[in-house]
């Protein structure tokens, strides 16, 4: 499909949950322009009495247009399409939105993990990564929470696989004028490969509870992970240049509502049947398999979480002993 003509930088958040519900409001408020693509309950809510977003200091409903799929939009030359689906929907949804834009759309990638990437530049040649560090939730139909202001996270943008444009710096700027804190990145890549060695506890705090004697458990999996990085050659930011991107922001309470994990608990809370583990947890056993790095604790996680998320189990459900026997299992298997 051609894409017409246009002026304007019009940004399509595909995938308008807890991540993409936020950065769309957001935008939205900011002024520009801003299409959602939500699905379900979460759909019909927004498009029936708009998209409420809760933070700290507001409590608003915004009239964000929405579509449920990339074919019911008409594509734009100067659209932006902000992809912010768990990794484990990406491969179908790029394949929906290649029918519906053509291979010339502009495809971020504001997602966890550092897989989605790779699934983009095999359908589209201007791809960009983004780091994102929102602490947004999303349970009920139509509210996103936000737990962080005045600043409402950070969105680093590059060029995938390195480098920054035009394109990466207007985007930026962009997201700055809508109250986050964006710079263009030459090197983003190495910043996710931090955020996944961050988020390799998510599923872990998911299976097992926030409370949870997990510390051990959690240090080991990104040991697995370093080694891993080392074996295969893959830079990533050192924890004092993350934390320096991040230290800045302000998290709040926000009234009535109890924050909530992480995006891999959402997932269990909300019975979604799948969890991203498999792009976090596994995207260290895949480089173990690759370069010859056991990765048994990983392993463990994932198989755990994948099972959990399956099984629909309510987060909390999972001891760290259980984990930690079955990765003593796979070590001697």
């Amino acid at each position: 499909m051609r894409a017409v003509e246009g002026t304007a930088t019009r940004y399509i958040i595909y995938g308008a949950g807890a991540i993409g519900g936020a950065i769309g409001a957001k935008l939205h408020q900011g002024g520009f322009d801003v299409v959602l693509i939500a699905r379900g309950s979460h759909l019909e809510r927004i498009q029936r009495a708009g998209l409420r977003l809760r933070t700290p200091s507001e409590d608003v409903t915004l009239e964000i247009p929405a579509v449920g799929h990339p074919r019911d939009l008409e594509f734009r030359r100067t659209d932006v399409v902000i992809l912010a689906m768990k990794s484990q929907d990406t491969e179908a949804a790029l394949d929906e939105l290649r029918l519906a834009a053509g291979d010339d759309a502009v495809v971020v990638c504001g997602q966890n993990g550092v897989d989605n990437e790779r699934m983009a530049a095999r359908r589209f040649h201007r791809v960009y990564a983004m780091l994102v560090v929102v602490p947004a939730t999303f349970l009920e139909p139509g509210v996103v929470v936000l737990n962080a202001d005045p600043v409402a996270g950070v969105l680093d943008t590059g060029r995938f696989p390195r480098g920054v444009d035009e394109t990466a710096t207007q985007i930026c700027r962009d997201l700055t004028a809508s109250g986050f804190s964006a710079d263009p990145q030459v090197d983003v890549m190495a910043l996710k490969y931090a955020k996944l060695l961050r988020n390799l506890g998510n599923a872990v705090h998911a299976l097992c509870g926030p409370d949870a004697d997990s510390g051990e458990l959690v240090r080991g999996l990104g040991e697995e992970a370093e080694r891993c990085f080392g074996a295969a050659g893959i830079l990533f930011a050192s924890p004092e240049r993350f934390q320096e991107r991040s230290a800045h922001l302000q998290y709040g309470a926000v009234a009535g509502e109890e924050r909530g994990g992480s995006s891999s608990w959402q997932s269990l809370a909300r019975g979604t049947g799948s969890i991203e583990a498999d792009f976090l947890n596994g995207e260290i056993a895949l480089l173990g398999e690759l370069h010859g790095i056991p990765t048994p604790l990983n392993r463990a996680v994932q198989t755990l979480a994948i099972r959990a998320a399956a099984e629909r189990h309510a987060p909390g459900q999972t001891s760290v002993d259980e984990i930690m026997r079955i990765a003593a299992q796979q070590a001697h298997g």
